[in-house]
């Protein structure tokens, strides 16, 4: 992450910042208090903060992996640096062979090859020496494919993202509005001529999925047409959606932040504009829950409120 995007959380621990409040993806409340005075500010803060403010996307020149957001994630780019780690030595070692028998085998050094047609020591040592190497790479392999299978049992909040050409639809399964309809939304990428001030090019969406950090989810993800695919770098989750099954996958984002993910499976012209980002932070507004559906009846839509709730009518009654 930046470090101006560090010294952004750092400054505004008092201040509510509304992101796209007029397409009702977001309020984003940074962690405590807030005055009477503050609403009338909320659009000049946006248009201040908003380029700065703490995301995960790709970037210029960027080698290697966004920074990680969740322990699957991390899992993943250990993985890489431990293999890479092999990497290096056998380049090394097959650069050695290499270079030493063009350096000792020269046409020149010897004008009558050796006619070399069997060796048994050598091919045992290339049988027995890779697969030393691949068991020490497919054991941690396999640990992290199996962990990325596992499902939480009784997750804290269920998302449904439903693929469509070429938009997303989310629906949060566990908060239902007074006439028993799940909170539904349909999330379009925004046009490169449409952009508001301080969003990404192409990336950006009229209508973010918000949860809040470190809490379980499990995201259910299926197709409405063709083949789609969920995956979101920086939370190292890639989930293909296959029309006529639901496929499941469980997260835990550890920190704040926005983090910027696409559709992964080529479905058609537009393939490379259906976006997928999502907004993780400590608080949920009550304000966007019921922006997008009045009421809630489940019980576990009190999850998506308990903090929000408590600091929202704490700043009403100042």
């Amino acid at each position: 992450m930046p470090l101006h995007s560090h010294a952004f959380l750092g400054w505004t621990k008092a201040i509510p910042v509304f992101l796209n409040w007029e397409s009702k993806s977001l309020f984003f409340l940074w962690g405590a208090e807030q005055s009477k005075n503050e609403p009338k500010k909320m659009i000049v803060l946006e248009c201040l903060f908003l380029t700065i403010a703490p995301c995960d996307a790709a970037e210029p020149w960027q080698l290697g992996s966004q920074d990680a957001a969740t322990p699957m994630m991390q899992g993943i780019i250990d993985l890489h640096h431990d293999i890479f780690f092999f990497l290096i030595l056998i380049f090394v070692f097959v650069s050695w062979i290499l270079v030493r028998a063009l350096w000792h085998f020269h046409y020149k050094k010897n004008p009558i090859p050796q006619r070399i047609v069997h060796g048994t020591t050598i091919e045992i040592l290339w049988t027995i020496f890779p697969s030393i190497i691949l068991m020490f790479i497919a054991i941690p392999s396999f640990a992290l494919l199996y962990s990325m299978d596992e499902v939480v049992v009784d997750p804290a909040i269920t998302i449904k993202a439903i693929g469509h050409q070429w938009y997303w639809t989310y629906e949060y399964s566990d908060y239902n509005s007074g006439d028993e309809q799940s909170l539904t939304f349909d999330s379009y990428t925004i046009p490169e001529d449409d952009p508001e001030l301080g969003q990404s090019r192409l990336l950006e969406v009229d209508n973010r999925v918000v949860v809040p950090e470190k809490t379980h989810l499990r995201i259910i993800v299926t197709p409405a047409d063709v083949p789609h695919s969920w995956a979101v770098p920086s939370l190292g989750v890639k989930c293909d959606a296959v029309p006529g099954r639901l496929n499941q996958t469980s997260i835990s984002v550890q920190r704040e932040g926005v983090y910027y993910g696409q559709c992964s499976e080529i479905c058609g012209t537009n393939h490379a504009f259906m976006r997928a980002p999502g907004n993780i932070g400590r608080l949920l507004s009550p304000l966007w829950l019921s922006r997008t559906n009045q009421g809630a009846s489940h019980p576990r839509s009190k999850l998506l409120q308990r903090a929000a709730g408590a600091v929202w009518s704490r700043g009403a009654r100042q």
